[in-house]
């Protein structure tokens, strides 16, 4: 494990409250002081607060919090564990984040790690990066090294005056809450999925498992669950069908719930807003408290609190810097831009009939085809890629820009986009709100299915594809698609407007007075609360 120091807060703003600045001296008498981010942990010490105010001698003040955030190595947890971290400092709380070496060495090439976000890197044996391979082995490995890393730096901090006032930790990571509490630290699971795909592990796994399993791939099977809309199986998340292939994942979720069950009145952190999912995020069973935070999105596209935070900081690819200069010489609201996130790869049947569905809809198009290592081709991927080159790829370049990653943020803001062809993953779906873009809905596995579900029938905002029976969305049904969202019709009117509602509801619950603004200010001063009675 390494620490890697990046610098301190300096305190909240004046009107953020009980962190801000002061300046720090020893009372004649008074033992030992620590003073990180202008703030005394210790209260035998003398503070002048910069206002000018009249000194105070031997007054309580609150430690500064110290959230260690541990976050799974992938594009989809790290994205909005930054923007967490960044809310976090806002509020003058100390943030360390841990996660992987492979990740860190990516983010730290793209250059834009936030100010005064410390880092706790740790080995999970795989330095360069994990490629497919036994996922199962990889999970033992990552909890085996992770679990023993968290746990130093739990202590290391400790150590140094700054000890760990929570821990918060994304999906995957269930073994994180039992090492924190065996070292007396509180913990809370930072949800990066929406409000109600919570509540369906959560019903799944005490008692619906088996109902859901029987019948479900009956096509007039429907299941109504508490505080969600009448949901059919292509509905729910993957891992709950009898379909599921990825086996390692089902018993973590299970063990996820377990751990919070085991836990007195637990509290999830979920990256939604209380407009969006207003039915989702009330207690369940009066004992799981769901608290948005969200949408953890950069700032610029938010609140503007930091008009500099522009991108999430935590790009494990390169991007492609021609697009936005592409977008710029095309009308208003004209793009349609397609991309399905950093682990879904499209066959080339699928490719094929996305490229013929865009060429008959003859509208400019921004397509992200990812290289299958994300980044660069080498040797026989290299060829294997030439083979599946597109037949109709001059057509293509003719009419639209294909680009293998870009700054998805900046896109979505550009006024030329009229339209997003997206896989639904999480973050993709809230950016798409922020950035008031209707979306044509192309979900694939995990959450994406229940998320198409919430877009096209609870928000209003976009329309979902039908595939064949082969599991491919033909090139038809894509222009189909397409111009429902973007053509003059009804339908694609009333997509935009509701998906502007949406935008405004979004920056509401951000703002200073906001919902998921006051929300997570209540929980830093709950647990610091917290932390103080029990020292």
């Amino acid at each position: 494990m390494a620490m890697v120091e990046r610098g301190c807060e300096r305190g909240r703003d004046e009107d953020e409250g009980t962190w801000g600045p002061v300046i720090v001296k020893l009372v004649a008498g008074g033992g030992v002081g620590h003073s990180e981010g202008g703030v005394g942990t210790r209260y035998n010490l003398r503070y002048e607060p910069i206002t000018g105010s009249p000194i105070m001698t031997k007054v309580m003040v609150q430690p500064q919090p110290h959230f260690l955030l541990l976050t799974f190595p992938a594009q989809g947890h790290i994205n909005p564990a930054l923007q967490f971290a960044k809310r976090l400092l806002r509020l003058g709380v100390k943030v360390t984040l841990s996660t992987c070496v492979s990740a860190y060495r990516r983010m730290s090439k793209a250059g834009q790690i936030p100010e005064f976000l410390n880092f706790a890197v740790f080995s999970d044996g795989f330095d360069d990066g994990y490629s497919v391979g036994d996922t199962t082995f990889y999970m033992n490995q990552l909890k085996t090294l992770g679990s023993q890393s968290l746990k130093e730096t739990i202590l290391s901090c400790a150590a140094d005056g700054t000890p760990v006032t929570c821990l918060a930790y994304t999906l995957l990571l269930p073994w994180a809450a039992g090492v924190a509490c065996g070292l007396n630290v509180p913990s809370a699971l930072l949800w990066i999925q929406p409000a109600s795909v919570f509540r369906i592990y959560y019903y799944y796994f005490n008692g619906y498992d088996k109902l859901i399993g029987e019948d479900c791939n009956e096509p007039s099977w429907s299941i109504k669950l508490p505080g969600l809309p009448l949901l059919k199986s292509c509905d729910l998340p993957s891992f709950c069908l009898p379909s599921n292939i990825y086996n390692f994942v089902t018993p973590l979720f299970k063990e996820q719930l377990a751990v919070l069950d085991s836990e007195n009145k637990p509290k999830i952190l979920v990256n939604s807003f209380d407009a969006l999912e207003k039915e989702a995020l009330k207690e369940i069973d009066g004992r799981l408290n769901l608290i948005a935070v969200g949408p953890l999105i950069p700032s610029a596209f938010l609140d503007g609190k930091d008009p500099s935070d522009t991108s999430f900081g935590g790009d494990l690819y390169e991007t492609s810097k021609v697009c936005v200069e592409w977008m710029n010489a095309k009308p208003e609201g004209s793009i349609v831009y397609v991309s399905f996130g950093s682990i879904i790869m499209l066959s080339k049947k699928q490719k094929e009939a996305m490229a013929h569905g865009l060429l008959a809809s003859r509208r400019p198009f921004l397509w992200v085809v990812r290289n299958k290592d994300g980044n660069r081709k080498t040797g026989n991927e290299a060829e294997e890629e030439e083979d599946e080159e597109l037949s109709c790829k001059e057509e293509l370049e003719e009419l639209g820009l294909i680009v293998p990653w870009c700054s998805q943020l900046e896109v979505l803001s550009h006024p030329s986009l009229g339209c997003f062809v997206t896989h639904c993953g999480w973050n993709s779906t809230l950016e798409s709100i922020v950035c008031g873009v209707p979306v044509v809905a192309f979900p694939h596995w995990t959450d994406q299915t229940t998320n198409a579900k919430l877009l096209e029938d609870e928000w209003r905002t976009g329309v979902r594809v039908a595939a064949n029976e082969e599991g491919v969305v033909e090139g038809d049904e894509i222009r189909r698609c397409i111009e429902m969202v973007m053509g003059a019709e009804e339908t694609g009117a009333e997509m935009r407007k509701n998906v502007k509602k949406w935008k405004d509801l979004a920056r509401e619950a951000m703002k200073e007075s906001g919902s998921s603004n006051m929300n997570l200010k209540a929980f830093v001063e709950e647990v610091n609360g917290s932390a103080t009675e029990t020292k």
